[in-house]
Formats: structure tokens, C-alpha cells, sequence
């Protein structure tokens, strides 16, 4: 059964066409790649992908299962502790108890650093609070944009793991990156230069 489908979808961003007939359809245990060169408009699709882009968004865009969005951006206030940060999803749902999130944060090897402030982190440290949320969440489809982004070699293995499992359970993934091809014939790539306008 399919987590999302998208139908002849078209993304403009201000008076500027990018993607124009983007066909997708991500079924459970399946992995996705958007690949393409900067400015080519992965991150548009992305956010259009997870609903949070409608403006300048043509064509139709099912969701059938829930999903959990991580922005290249952390979205995490630096004043805010790790356990801060993770009770509560940026659009103010409440995701975890602070048992599931003490698991989460020592499972993204930051067990210590629950009470210190985001800000004081590492830009690694505090994309580990980020993925943390993929082990707070229950949703079957994961839209992760640039989500190897400053992760040391173990945080990246980590992550690959994470991602297998979830696939592996029947989960879904959208993700994009400018690091090479991490999931071998599990992957597919949908090169974006086919639909740029």
C-alpha cells in the first residue's frame, strides 16, 4: 500500500517555475532519494511532499500514512535543553514522555547532556537532538532532508541503521543528500533534473 503518492506536481517559488510533472509514489518499505544539484528545488518538493508548502504547490499530493518531517534546518531553539527541545514536536504536539525521550537522547549518544542547553551543543550534537525525533515518533513515513548533514562517521552508521530498520518494518523514507548512494539496489533516485524547468 502506498505511504504517498504525488501526481503531476509542479513547484513555483516566487515568479519562478522549478519542477513541473513530478510523478511519486513511496510504498512501505521502500527508500527514496531526491538528487539534484542545489537550487534545483529538493527542498521545495520536499516541504510540498509534507504539506507545510501550498503557495506555488499545483497537482495532487496524497498522504496516507502519518509522517514525521526533518528539516535541513534543526528546528530546535538553542535555549532550550535537549529534553526541551523534544517534548513537544515544532508544531506543538506533544510526542514522547520523558522516559522515551531519555532513551531517544542515549541512543544518539548524548546520555549527559539532557539539561544542557541546545545552543551550547555542537552543530553534530544538536543534529543528533534532531534524529533523535525519529525514535519518539510512531509515524510510518519519514521526509528527512539533508539528514547526514554534520554527523561524524558513527552518527552517519547510526542513522543507516535507523533507516533500515524503519524500512525493514515496513516504514518509508524520503531523503535527500549530497553525499553519495548509502542504500545500494534498496535505493531509488529520483533525479530532478528530468522535471527542472
Amino acid at each position: 500500500m502506498p505511504l504517498l503518492t504525488a501526481s503531476d506536481v509542479t513547484i513555483e517559488r516566487g515568479d519562478r517555475r522549478l519542477l513541473a510533472d513530478v510523478n511519486l509514489t513511496v510504498s512501505a518499505g521502500e527508500i527514496w532519494q531526491l538528487v539534484g544539484a542545489n537550487g534545483v528545488g529538493k527542498t521545495s518538493l520536499m516541504r510540498a511532499l509534507a504539506g507545510l508548502a501550498r503557495l506555488g504547490v499545483e497537482g495532487q499530493i496524497e498522504r496516507q500514512a502519518e509522517l514525521l518531517y526533518l528539516g535541513h534546518a534543526s528546528a530546535l531553539k538553542p535555549s532550550l535543553n535537549a529534553m526541551e527541545n523534544l517534548r513537544c514536536h515544532p508544531a506543538c504536539d506533544v510526542m514522547a514522555s520523558d522516559d522515551d525521550i531519555e532513551r531517544a537522547l542515549a541512543a544518539v549518544s548524548l546520555a549527559g547532556h539532557e539539561e544542557r542547553p541546545v545552543g551550547a551543543l555542537s552543530a553534530g550534537q544538536q543534529r543528533r537532538v534532531a534524529l533523535a525525533r525519529l525514535l519518539v515518533s510512531s509515524a510510518r513515513l519519514w521526509l528527512l532532508d539533508e539528514p547526514f548533514t554534520a554527523l561524524d562517521s558513527s552518527g552517519c552508521d547510526w542513522l543507516d541503521e535507523q533507516i533500515q530498520q524503519h524500512v525493514e518494518a515496513g516504514g518509508g523514507l524520503i531523503f535527500t543528500s549530497h553525499q553519495p548512494s548509502r542504500f545500494g539496489s534498496r535505493q531509488i533516485d529520483l533525479e530532478l533534473a528530468r522535471f527542472a524547468c
